[in-house]
């Protein structure tokens, strides 16, 4: 059996602790390679089906109005069924102190009953905020382990973090 790596990620404007900078790839995404990289896992990419702006702030706003909605937005694709796994890595940007809820729509259709969820989060401060309250719910069933936050604007210099996470 391999690993899954399911994740959500945003390109464009993002907050670097105190700025906003065009990125070409979200920070989850680079993560998620790096995992990719290290355990040779499957990859889904969870996009909502209704693209997120660019704009940092409109894309703020829309993420807010989801969360207090309670929302779960459609999505381009869906992953039916993750039988064929052991290991789960679940890796999202922290919207609002939590998931994002397109990881919400997708994890909530799925059966961790025996996994191992490996959760992964960027941010730029707040680390996981209260996702990992959350994924106990989202993973019932699963045996969700010890999570790796990664700050956004350092993303690209924890290759080594995520090799040494990836086997703990």
């Amino acid at each position: 059996m391999t690993d899954l790596i399911i994740y959500f990620s945003h390109t464009g404007e993002n907050y670097f602790g105190g700025e906003l900078k065009v990125i070409e790839k979200g920070n989850t995404e680079v993560i998620a390679e790096f995992i990719e990289n290290a355990t040779d896992s499957d990859m889904f990419k969870v996009e909502a089906l209704n693209e997120y702006p660019q704009d940092y702030m409109k894309c703020t706003e829309i993420a807010k109005k989801e969360q207090e909605e309670d929302a779960r937005p459609e999505l381009k694709e869906y992953l039916d069924d993750i039988r064929g796994y052991d290991t789960i890595y679940v890796g999202f940007p922290n919207w609002w102190g939590t998931l994002p809820m397109p990881m919400w729509t997708q994890l909530e259709k799925l059966d961790f009953a025996g996994k191992t969820v490996k959760p992964f989060v960027t941010h730029e401060g707040s680390a996981f905020g209260s996702s990992q309250r959350d994924l106990k719910r989202l993973c019932e069933g699963g045996d969700i382990k010890k999570g790796l936050s990664v700050q956004g604007s350092k993303v690209y210099e924890a290759e080594n973090i995520v090799k040494h996470w990836v086997r703990e």
